[in-house]
C-alpha cells in the first residue's frame, strides 16, 4: 500500500465517507437513523456543530475515514470510523485514531468517547491499545447496536 496521508474532510469526500461506513455497518448490523443523518449530510450533522472528519488517502484514493462528533464542552465522540476492506490490519485505523486524538486536543477536548459493539473485536482491541478504557453505557443511547462504551481522558 502507498503512503497514507490524513487530511481534513472536504465535500469531495462525501461519497467515500458514506460508502466506507455503509459497507461495514451493513456487513454486521442494520443502518440506523443516526447513521442516515451523519452519512447523508456530514456537514450539517458533524462539522457544523463543531466536529471534524478525517480522511486517510493514498495516491490511489481514500482508504479510511473517521469523525469526531461534538457532544458538549470538552467532549467528542469518535464515530464513523471505517477502513476499506482488504486494507484493514495495515495501520490505517491506528493512524486515523492517532490523528483524531490530536485533532480532539486541538478542539479543546478533555474526553473522547466511543460507542461500539463487541462483535467488532479488532476495533475494540485497537481502541484499547491507544488508551481507551471501558465505561458504563450512557443513558438514552442513540445506537441500538451499541453494547460497549469506551473513553479516553485527555491531558
Amino acid at each position: 500500500m502507498s503512503e497514507v496521508s490524513i487530511v481534513e474532510y472536504e465535500d469531495r469526500h462525501a461519497a467515500e465517507f458514506r460508502d466506507l461506513n455503509l459497507s461495514w455497518i451493513e456487513e454486521y448490523f442494520e443502518i440506523e437513523d443516526i447513521d442516515r443523518r451523519q452519512l447523508l449530510d456530514p456537514r450539517s450533522s458533524i462539522l457544523n456543530p463543531g466536529g471534524a472528519i478525517l480522511v486517510a488517502e493514498t495516491p490511489e484514493g481514500v482508504v479510511g475515514v473517521c469523525a469526531l462528533s461534538y457532544e458538549g464542552p470538552g467532549h467528542y465522540e469518535l464515530t464513523k470510523m471505517a477502513v476499506r476492506k482488504g486494507l484493514r490490519d495495515q495501520g490505517v485505523g491506528r493512524k486515523l485514531i492517532s490523528e483524531a486524538i490530536s485533532q480532539a486536543k486541538n478542539l479543546g477536548a478533555s474526553k473522547i468517547s466511543i460507542i461500539s459493539n463487541t462483535l467488532l473485536e479488532p476495533a475494540i482491541h485497537l481502541y484499547r491499545t491507544v488508551g481507551f478504557t471501558e465505561v458504563a453505557l450512557p443513558e438514552g443511547l442513540e445506537y441500538a447496536r451499541g453494547n460497549i462504551a469506551l473513553e479516553l481522558q485527555l491531558p
